[in-house]
């Protein structure tokens, strides 16, 4: 993902990513008073902009997602899991515009402006979403559970689902608005980063294997969680925060270690 340090070359994508940051922790903050676990993650209607951006301005996104958050948890939920808070948001934003066009038939050399085939692309974004929701949200989840803060089915699926609702409710009407003026205004990252700047070298094999890791890390993290360590998934989890009979257990550190690095592995395909 080369593009992804040679964006700091151009002043239009260093803009973006403070437009990105701070378009997202503004929508954040507002909510932290909303909480779905104390201290950890709240309701966030602002969860469609890493997916929505990331399709706009492409590497830009990933790097204003992770700092927007960022600057979120400054506001109440600052702590040791925000370092893997930014790793998650950062692929939150980075995953979307990776994979785009890689779905097989669906929107193959199709912009992502809800328009064009627009059941192909509604179903592709929606797929591309959850994917990016997922990859979030074990990356996070599993950096708990290493911190030994919470039950990997707990965290794993409230942001799973919490990521892909804001996103797949919101995100479509908002490309369908902004994709067409962004590119009127020559702000979509393709037409600011020139070609050889931009890797590219096996996008199939990067999507194949970034919902192998995705899928396969959410499911096994489950398993694992809640039918192994006998954790309570979403909020019937809550009763169990500082339990550490249920967090931190090595099966589900370890069992998952290598479907993430195999996560972090696609992104150089």
């Amino acid at each position: 993902m080369r593009e992804l340090v040679t964006m700091w070359r151009h002043t239009k994508m260093v803009v973006l990513v403070a437009l990105t940051a701070a378009v997202y922790a503004a929508i954040l903050i507002p909510f932290k008073g909303i909480p779905l676990i104390p201290g950890i993650t709240e309701v966030r209607p602002a969860n469609v902009v890493p997916v929505v951006f990331s399709l706009l301005f492409g590497p830009a996104a990933a790097w204003g997602s992770a700092i927007g958050n960022l600057i979120g948890d400054l506001f109440g939920t600052l702590g040791p899991g925000s370092f893997f808070g930014f790793i998650g948001n950062f692929f939150f934003g980075l995953v979307p515009y990776a994979i785009w066009g890689h779905m097989g038939v669906l929107s193959a050399g199709v912009e992502p402006d809800m328009r064009s085939r627009r059941g192909r692309q509604v179903l592709e974004y929606a797929l591309v979403a959850f994917l990016a929701s997922t990859v979030c949200a074990v990356i996070i989840a599993w950096g708990l559970e290493v911190l030994k803060m919470l039950p990997f089915a707990v965290l794993g699926n409230i942001i799973t689902v919490n990521n892909f609702l804001a996103a797949i409710i919101l995100g479509p009407i908002l490309l369908y608005i902004l994709y067409p003026r962004v590119k009127r205004w020559g702000l979509l990252w393709t037409d600011i980063m020139p070609e050889e700047e931009i890797g590219r070298r096996a996008p199939a094999a990067r999507t194949a294997l970034l919902w192998l890791g995705g899928l396969v890390a959410l499911i096994l993290g489950n398993y694992l969680s809640i039918g192994v360590y006998r954790a309570s998934a979403f909020a019937a989890g809550f009763q169990q925060f500082g339990n550490l009979a249920v967090v931190g257990k090595l099966g589900i550190v370890g069992g998952l270690a290598p479907l993430i690095v195999l996560i972090l592995l696609a992104m150089f395909l």
